[in-house]
């Protein structure tokens, strides 16, 4: 038996891949600084943990709805509303088993053979591989640092054909950072309301984390003529840290989110109890944390990209959100490291960086912009300015 051409349309997860190589690096005693996964060191909040500690006690341990409890959905709708400026009814919304689930649930649930998904590079690695597993065409549009890592309106235009059935939008972005104004999502809705056939998945699962007073907008809110159009993604694992629990969620048209339910009923059934549980408390509690938790995020950010340009051949805009940089290395292609090996793409130079300064990041072209790499500063202030220390070094050493 050979293995479906469905999965031979997808590769493995380079994040992951990178995370897993340093769980094995640590496990063998070797002293590597891991700056490749996307995920809060911050721990989940007591009152969330409380929370799904009363639930197993409460006995609520038995299967729920397939696409999340009323008591989760009413919390979205809530969230939602507080949030964005955006109602929507419980029948809008859906539970997925993450965010990752969320995005595959729509995409396979939408799909066919042919279609198109606009998908601006750089990107996060699950977009692509989720498309070309329902059958469909990313087209990758470059919007690089010249252009603040955001999709112009004039790309989104030249991008769009007949067989486009959805635009990716990413704010704030992984891998970037990067974040859309209200002008800017304005200008990207102005060229959609010219093409009624162009659904927008909106992924706003780093909303919570954004700096230097930055207004986090969603394009539903900013554009209302795209409401029906749009699905508002979001979720549990970012803002809250609760990566572990598996909880994103979305709101849409209700015929998207039945015929994702309908998905969802013949694979997974429904999200942990427990961990939804939780994720009604994450979202009816207290958010004042999300401040604290974002402006420790921003200190790190302003380290690490004075640390990051003060390295030879690295150049690294500072982000507007998120917790991840994505440098411009161009200026270390074709050196040659100590050991005589030549930096010909950016996961030779990734490789050099782990291999000899003990520290883990993502090669550029994992999201679909060459050459750069992604560092998530999701760590401790100490991590950090050691591990920028080593890629100092490890720069300076090459000739």
């Amino acid at each position: 038996m050979q293995p479906s051409a469905a999965l031979g349309r997808i590769q493995p997860s380079a994040t992951l891949a990178m995370t897993s190589r340093v769980f094995e690096l640590k496990r063998q005693g070797i002293d590597v600084i891991g700056l490749g996964a996307g995920e809060p060191d911050f721990d989940t909040p007591d009152f969330v943990k409380e929370a799904a500690i009363q639930a197993i006690r409460d006995g609520k341990t038995k299967y729920t709805n397939v696409d999340g409890t009323a008591e989760l959905k009413a919390a979205i709708v809530a969230k939602f509303a507080r949030d964005n400026n955006l109602t929507y009814t419980p029948n809008q919304v859906t539970v997925n088993v993450g965010g990752k689930h969320t995005l595959f649930n729509a995409f396979v649930a939408t799909i066919d053979a042919g279609d198109e998904v606009i998908v601006p590079a750089p990107y996060w690695v699950s977009y692509p591989d989720v498309i070309q597993f329902a059958g469909g065409t990313p087209v990758f549009v470059a919007a690089g640092a010249d252009q603040g890592y955001k999709l112009r309106p004039e790309q989104l235009e030249a991008a769009i054909t007949p067989k486009t059935k959805w635009v990716v939008l990413n704010s704030p972005s992984n891998p970037t950072g990067a974040a859309y104004s209200e002008a800017e999502l304005k200008a990207l809705g102005d060229v959609l309301e010219r093409h009624p056939h162009v659904w927008v998945f909106a992924d706003d699962m780093y909303e919570h984390i954004v700096y230097d007073g930055f207004r986090f907008r969603t394009i539903a809110e900013v554009c209302p003529n795209l409401y029906e159009r749009t699905l508002t993604v979001n979720g549990c694992s970012k803002a809250y840290a609760m990566t572990g629990w598996r909880i994103g969620f979305a709101a849409g048209a209700p015929w998207l989110i039945k015929a994702m339910a309908k998905l969802q009923s013949q694979s997974t059934s429904n999200p942990c109890s427990i961990a939804q549980a939780a994720a009604v408390a994450a979202l009816t509690g207290p958010q004042d944390f999300l401040k604290e938790r974002a402006a420790a995020f921003q200190t790190r950010r302003d380290l690490v990209v004075d640390m990051l340009n003060q390295a030879e051949g690295i150049v690294c805009p500072k982000p507007e959100g998120a917790f991840y940089v994505y440098p411009d290395v161009s200026g270390t292609m074709g050196k040659t490291t100590p050991k005589g090996k030549k930096i010909e793409t950016d996961e030779d130079l990734i490789g050099y960086f782990l291999d000899d300064a003990r520290v883990a990041a993502v090669h550029g072209a994992a999201f679909g912009l060459s050459p750069a790499m992604r560092i998530s500063y999701a760590t401790s202030e100490a991590a950090l300015t050691e591990a920028c220390r080593r890629i100092q070094e490890a720069c300076a050493a090459l000739r």
